[in-house]
């Protein structure tokens, strides 16, 4: 294919991943203007987006992270255990949290795009997703860059946390995760510190924020 100034570009096949028609439609619209971009699907939950995967292998997959059946981050973590290729995602959201963005971008995501993002900034992330390139727009790199000052969480403290949340005492975490209450009391502690909460109450409520809990 030849661009207007005469140039043979290659052209870019797409699967757009949301479960609202109308944000679809609109990507669509967005992208189908130009000629060297190509719509190969449109998908509405997380199972259809990674069979349409396997079946198209697009050059860009452009995906929600709040899907039916599987989720953008399930999506994303099944797509990338692939050995070769791996898939070349952007996110696109409406708003991520800390745990997410550090998650997606953990497993090999290229680009984050808010939903009010404009038309060319979406064309344009497009196209560097497709040569390989990163993009993150200032609005998100500001968020990585502030969840970077906060501890991270191990993935126990996270177990612990979550049962917190869900009303659970120490001696009944103990018993759902087969561990001591004393090593109970030793992960709360050691979630109020990193989370700089005085109380378990507070410790929810920033760790929800976040982002943190683990999703039902």
């Amino acid at each position: 294919m030849k661009n207007q100034s005469g140039a043979i570009t290659q052209q870019i096949n797409v699967i757009l991943a949301d479960d609202h028609p109308v944000v679809r439609e609109g990507l669509a619209a967005i992208l189908k203007s130009q000629e060297d971009i190509q719509i190969l699907a449109q998908a509405a939950d997380g199972e259809e987006t990674c069979a349409l995967y396997e079946q198209l292998f697009p050059d860009v997959l452009l995906l929600d992270l709040r899907m039916p059946k599987k989720d953008g981050l399930q999506v994303i973590t099944e797509l990338m255990s692939r050995k070769s290729p791996k898939p070349r995602i952007i996110v696109m959201t409406a708003y991520a949290t800390e745990a997410d963005i550090r998650h997606a971008l953990k497993c090999g995501v290229k680009a984050f795009l808010v939903k009010e993002a404009h038309p060319e900034q979406i064309r344009e992330t497009v196209r560097r997703v497709a040569r390989g390139e990163s993009f993150l727009p200032p609005e998100i790199a500001f968020r990585l860059a502030e969840s970077m000052s906060h501890p991270e969480l191990t993935a126990r403290e996270i177990q612990v946390l979550g049962n917190l949340a869900a009303g659970y005492s120490n001696k009944e975490i103990g018993q759902k995760l087969y561990i001591t209450q004393h090593t109970v009391k030793a992960h709360v502690k050691s979630i109020l510190v990193k989370l700089d909460a005085m109380g378990r109450t507070e410790a929810i409520a920033i760790a929800s924020k976040r982002g943190l809990l683990p999703r039902s």
